[in-house]
């Protein structure tokens, strides 16, 4: 492997990144007592969701102030698609931004025409179209964000996992290494759509077992970080508690999300509110 020098990471299937102990979103508000509290639900499918965590991540105070201050680096991804929409405030083709996918063993839709771009990178605020991830990740330093995405969350550990089809480890490869080594923050936006029955750390030990395999079975990567799902972006934008109640439906409810959110009442209805701006997203793939 190369493209690691002075990091010691040949061989390496399985990073964990320790994500420390701050403040992830700005401060909430606590609700009095005195208040009454109120619950709703709000339904989400999975490119809405995809749409809340993005808005929620590209408003992080630690993103905020590395667009002002340093380098936000964003991986490419279904769901990054939406956060490099959020923070550079303009459309990107689906597809153009995407790597690897997960798509039906038969049928299903793939994606139109959409000449591939480069990762986003930004910084000080301004996209520096010409600087390559490849570049941009040797240049980290603490307080820098990367945002990368998942394929698997084990929301329990708070540990996310990444499928790695590449034998040179693919983007996560690249950017671990210098993650790690250069104290930057990793964030890593992943819907509850991705949870997986089990712990993640015994997942990935049985996929890497010498086991004849049948079809192509891939590698995984363990990450943790800043892990933002539904629950973490509805509570950063009102001061509500919020918890997952179901999952599933039909009809392009397939892998929607059923969040309980209680609260004030007027810290619900703002949810409520926020959730009505953001239903109606597009599928990803028309």
């Amino acid at each position: 492997m190369t493209g690691f020098k002075g990091f010691g990471f040949v061989g390496l299937l399985t990073v964990i990144l320790i994500g420390a102990a701050y403040p992830v979103f700005a401060a909430e508000a606590p609700t009095t007592s005195q208040e009454k509290i109120v619950q709703a639900q709000i339904i989400l499918t999975v490119s809405e969701s995809k749409r809340l965590i993005a808005k929620a991540v590209a408003q992080m105070p630690i993103v905020r102030k590395a667009l002002k201050e340093g380098m936000v680096i964003v991986a490419k991804g279904t769901t990054n698609t939406y956060v490099a929409e959020e923070i550079l405030g303009e459309r990107i083709g689906h597809g153009a931004y995407v790597l690897g996918k997960t798509v039906p063993a038969k049928g299903g839709k793939d994606f139109k025409d959409a000449p591939s771009i480069s990762e986003v990178v930004l910084v000080k605020g301004k996209h520096k179209k010409r600087l390559s991830l490849e570049d941009a990740v040797t240049k980290l330093k603490p307080g820098d964000v990367v945002i990368k995405g998942a394929n698997a969350l084990d929301y329990e550990n708070r540990t996310a996992g990444v499928m790695i089809g590449s034998s040179s480890c693919g983007t996560t490869g690249k950017i671990m290494p210098y993650v790690v080594a250069r104290k930057a923050y990793l964030v890593i936006p992943v819907g509850l759509e991705k949870q997986v029955a089990g712990d993640a750390l015994e997942i990935v030990n049985k996929m890497r077992e010498p086991v004849e395999s049948l079809n192509e079975i891939p590698s995984m990567f363990l990450l943790t970080g800043h892990i933002v799902t539904e629950i973490e972006a509805l509570k950063s934008f009102a001061d509500v508690s919020v918890f997952q109640a179901g999952a599933g439906g039909v009809g392009g409810a397939e892998g929607a999300v059923r969040l309980i959110c209680r609260g004030a009442r007027r810290e619900v209805e703002k949810v409520l509110r926020l959730a009505e701006d953001i239903q109606g997203e597009p599928a990803f793939v028309q």
